[in-house]
C-alpha cells in the first residue's frame, strides 16, 4: 500500500459510533489488515485525542464544569486535531496503516459550526491548517432519533449534559454535511441491532478498501 486508507466514525452522542468502530477494527485486523498504528495495532483512535496534548485538552473539554466560548471551543478541537495529525495519522498513513477514529473534523462541523452557530465554512477555515489535507477516505455517519441516544443513559460529559436540544442541532448538522459530501460520507441507522449493523459497516468498507487495491 503507496498510502494507507482513513476512515471516521461520527455522529450524535450515544449514537454508538464507538462500539461499531471498535468491531471495525477487529473485523479487519481479523482479515490480517495493518490496523491501527505501528505502536497500537489493531487499536481505535478517537478525538480528541491521540497525543498526550489531545488527551489534556479532551479532559478540559469534556470534564471541566465550566463554559467554552463557541470560538475558543473550535480552536481548541483544532489544535488536537494538528497534533494528532502530524504525530500520528500522517505517519501512520505514509506507512500503509488503516486508521478508524471515532470522530474527526466532521464533529467540530457539526457541532460548533452547525449547532454553535459559527458556521460550516468558518469551521472549515479555523481548520484547514490544522488537518494538512488529511481528511477521512470514507466516513460512517450513524443516524438516530436525538431521543433514543439519551434513553441510552450514562452521566454524560460536558457536552452531553447540554441536554437533547443541542444534539438535535448537531444531527441537523450531520445531515447537511451528507448531503455536500455525499461522495464520502454514508450514513448508517444507528438504531439497527449492533451484529447486524457491524456487518453492513463492515461490507461498505470492505469494498472501499477493495476499490483501492486492498484485499
Amino acid at each position: 500500500m503507496p498510502r494507507g486508507f482513513f476512515a471516521s466514525f461520527e455522529g450524535i452522542d450515544r449514537c454508538g459510533k464507538t462500539t461499531q468502530a471498535e468491531r471495525l477494527c477487529a473485523t479487519l485486523a481479523a482479515r490480517g489488515l495493518p490496523v491501527g498504528t505501528a505502536v497500537a495495532p489493531g487499536g481505535l483512535l478517537r478525538e480528541p485525542g491521540g497525543t498526550p496534548l489531545g488527551e489534556a485538552v479532551r479532559d478540559l473539554l469534556l470534564h471541566r464544569r465550566h463554559d467554552i466560548d463557541p470560538e475558543a471551543e473550535a480552536l481548541l478541537y483544532a489544535a488536537c486535531r494538528a497534533q494528532l495529525v502530524a504525530d500520528v495519522l500522517r505517519p501512520a498513513l505514509d506507512d500503509g496503516r488503516i486508521l478508524v477514529l471515532d470522530r474527526y473534523l466532521d464533529s467540530s462541523l457539526a457541532y460548533q459550526g452547525h449547532a454553535r452557530g459559527l458556521g460550516v465554512d468558518r469551521v472549515l477555515e479555523i481548520n484547514a491548517g490544522a488537518v494538512a489535507e488529511v481528511l477521512p477516505d470514507l466516513t460512517i455517519l450513524l443516524e438516530i432519533d436525538p431521543a433514543l441516544a439519551a434513553a441510552r443513559g450514562g452521566d454524560g460529559d460536558r457536552i452531553e449534559r447540554e441536554g437533547s436540544a443541542l444534539q438535535r442541532l448537531v444531527a441537523e448538522g450531520y445531515r447537511e454535511l451528507a448531503a455536500r459530501f455525499g461522495e464520502r460520507i454514508v450514513a448508517f441507522d444507528g438504531d439497527r441491532p449492533v451484529a447486524e449493523l457491524a456487518s453492513a459497516i463492515a461490507a461498505v468498507v470492505v469494498a472501499r478498501l477493495e476499490a483501492v487495491g486492498v484485499r
